[in-house]
């Protein structure tokens, strides 16, 4: 496992929480709790995504190229006019994730798109606290009467096969608990194919972001409850 790249993950995952805590704060602000409602005023479907840097653009040129803003786009040639907001930080493990989950969410939020755990896998942190955060986030979001849609993630090969099974069955198991649908691996077609990922080898380019999205949009279709 390569330190510098980790380092340049944790930089941009510092620099990202504030530019994220920053516009939040900013907007509250000026808009107070009305800006919730201009994000709801189109009507359609309201998806959070609360994940990481795989699902909040780490390393894109173009925001508009990121994970949530081409599935708005590809929801709406769907004919689903779903607003999808990006609430994901680089570098978030799954307890930074529960940790702000409060005030990732909106009113009348439709769905939420559980994209954690890449970092936990790549830091090695034991399956069972993995487990326990996602558990209290899917726990707060049946809570709040908010469906939920869980992106599971697989862990390195290099941690062994014993580790991999465990990470794996922590999204297996949550779904069952939980009765929430299952999108078993976030990087599907993506993980291990060089075209569709950035330098890094982790983190999917725009070609990548593309197939990541045509890939779940069915199972977001599912969890909104507009069929496929």
């Amino acid at each position: 496992m390569q330190r510098a790249p980790l380092r340049r993950e944790a930089d941009a995952y510092k620099g990202t929480r504030r530019a994220f805590n920053k516009g939040l704060g900013a907007a509250l602000a000026v808009f107070g709790m009305g800006v919730p409602a201009v994000l709801a005023a189109g009507g359609g479907p309201l998806i959070v995504v609360l994940g990481d840097s795989l699902s909040a653009g780490f390393g894109l040129a173009d925001a508009q190229s990121s994970f949530p803003p081409r599935l708005e786009a590809a929801l709406r040639n769907r004919g689903i006019l779903a607003q999808v907001i990006n609430a994901g930080v680089s570098g978030d493990t799954s307890a930074a994730g529960r940790s702000r989950l409060g005030w990732s969410l909106v009113p009348d939020t439709s769905l939420v798109i559980v994209e954690l755990g890449a970092n936990d896998a790549l830091r090695a942190i034991k399956p069972e606290a993995t487990y326990a955060n996602l558990d209290a986030i899917l726990a707060e979001l049946k809570k709040r009467n908010i469906p939920a849609l869980l992106a599971g993630m697989l862990a390195p090969p290099n941690l062994g096969e014993e580790y991999g099974a465990a990470f794996r069955d922590v999204y297996t198991r949550l779904a069952a608990a939980y009765q929430v649908p299952l999108y078993p691996f976030f990087l599907d077609g993506v993980a291990a194919q060089p075209q569709y990922l950035q330098g890094d080898g982790k983190h999917p380019n725009e070609l990548g972001v593309e197939i990541v999205v045509a890939n779940i949009l069915p199972a977001v279709i599912a969890a909104l409850g507009q069929g496929t």
